[in-house]
C-alpha cells in the first residue's frame, strides 16, 4: 500500500507522468500549462509566465532573450499558494529555462515553512531519459512497481512501431521546426522519434538542444517533408504563425513545398512534452511520413497538411 503524497507538478509532461501512473488524485497543484488530462484543469495554478505569450513568435523570442539577459525568470511562482497547498513532492525541470519552472524559481517557496517538500528535478534530453524520469517520479511517489510496468509498456509500444516502419523501403528526409521566427529545428528526443517513425531527420542531433536554423541551412537541407511543431502552440496558432514562412520568397524553393508535403502539428500537446504521449507523437510522424502504411487516427485532429 502506498503512502499518499501531496503533489505539485510545474511541468506538463510531469503531470502526464503522474496521470499515467494513476496518481492524479494526489495532484494538488499545477503549472499554468498543465492541461492534460482535462481533469487536472480543476487544480490550482501555481505558476504563470511573466512574458506575453499572445505576441508573435518573433516578439516572444525577444521577450525571452531580454529576460534571460537581465537575469530574470520567465515564470512567476505563487509562493503563498504553494505553501498553502503543503506539497510533499514538487515536480519541476532543468531541461529548458524557457519551457517550465526551474528549481531556481522555487527558492522563495522552498525557504519558507518548516519542513520543505522533496523537489524532483527532471531533465530529459533523449527518449531513454523519459523512461528514467518515470522511474524517478514513481519512486518519489512510493509506487516504483507501477513505474516499472509503465516503462515496460511504453518500450513495447515504441519497439512495435519501430518494427512496423523498419519494413518500409523509403525513409523520407524531414526537417521538424520547433520555432518559426527565428527558425529553430527540433532536437533532443525528436530525431529519435523521426527514426522510429521511419524517416531521416535533418538539422538536429539526438540528445542535443534544439539548434537555431536559418533560411540558407533550410534550403541546403531541402527536406522531402517539412513539419511545423512550434513549442507551446496548437495547430491553429502554428498555422496562423506560418505566414512568416509562406510569405518569404524563398518558401517556394523548398522541395517539400513544391510537392505539397508541409504539415502542421499540435506541438503543445505532443512533441514538446517529454511524457508518455511521445509515443503518440511518433505515431503522428509515422502517419505523415508513411500515410499509405500508417493510420493511427491522428490525421485531422493532431496534424494537418499546411
Amino acid at each position: 500500500m502506498s503512502t499518499r503524497r501531496r503533489i505539485i507538478s510545474l511541468q506538463p509532461s510531469a503531470t502526464e507522468i503522474v496521470a499515467a501512473l494513476g496518481m492524479l488524485d494526489q495532484l494538488v497543484g499545477r503549472s499554468h500549462e498543465c492541461d492534460f488530462p482535462p481533469d487536472v484543469q480543476s487544480r490550482p495554478i501555481c505558476s504563470r509566465p511573466r512574458i506575453d505569450v499572445a505576441k508573435s513568435g518573433a516578439e516572444i523570442d525577444r521577450q525571452v532573450k531580454d529576460s534571460l539577459r537581465a537575469g530574470l525568470s520567465i515564470f512567476e511562482v505563487d509562493t503563498a499558494l504553494m505553501l498553502e497547498l503543503r506539497p510533499d513532492v514538487i515536480l519541476t525541470q532543468t531541461q529548458c529555462d524557457v519551457c517550465a519552472v526551474t528549481p531556481q524559481d522555487l527558492e522563495a517557496a522552498l525557504t519558507q515553512g518548516d519542513n520543505g517538500p522533496s523537489v524532483i528535478d527532471l531533465h530529459p534530453q533523449r527518449l531513454e531519459h523519459l523512461f528514467g524520469d518515470i522511474h524517478v517520479v514513481s519512486m518519489a511517489l512510493h509506487i516504483s512497481d507501477r513505474g516499472h510496468q509503465l516503462v515496460v509498456e511504453l518500450r513495447g509500444e515504441f519497439e512495435s512501431l519501430r518494427l512496423k516502419t523498419s519494413k518500409l523501403r523509403r525513409k523520407p528526409t524531414i526537417v521538424c521546426l520547433e520555432w518559426l521566427e527565428p527558425l529553430m529545428t527540433a532536437g533532443n528526443w525528436i530525431p529519435e522519434l523521426v527514426e522510429i517513425a521511419g524517416g531521416q531527420n535533418l538539422g538536429a542531433e539526438p540528445g542535443q538542444h534544439s539548434p537555431w536554423f536559418d533560411w540558407d541551412q533550410l534550403l541546403t537541407a531541402n527536406p522531402e517533408v517539412l513539419v511545423l511543431m512550434p513549442c507551446g502552440w496548437d495547430i491553429a496558432r502554428a498555422r496562423a504563425e506560418s505566414r512568416v514562412l509562406t510569405s518569404d520568397p524563398r518558401w517556394t524553393q523548398l522541395s517539400a513545398v513544391r510537392s505539397g508535403k508541409v504539415f502542421v502539428t499540435d506541438g503543445h500537446q505532443f512533441f514538446n512534452r517529454p511524457g508518455p504521449r511521445l509515443f503518440e507523437s511518433a505515431q503522428i510522424l509515422a502517419e505523415i511520413l508513411h500515410p499509405e502504411a500508417c493510420n493511427f487516427g491522428h490525421r485531422g485532429r493532431n496534424w494537418e497538411k499546411l
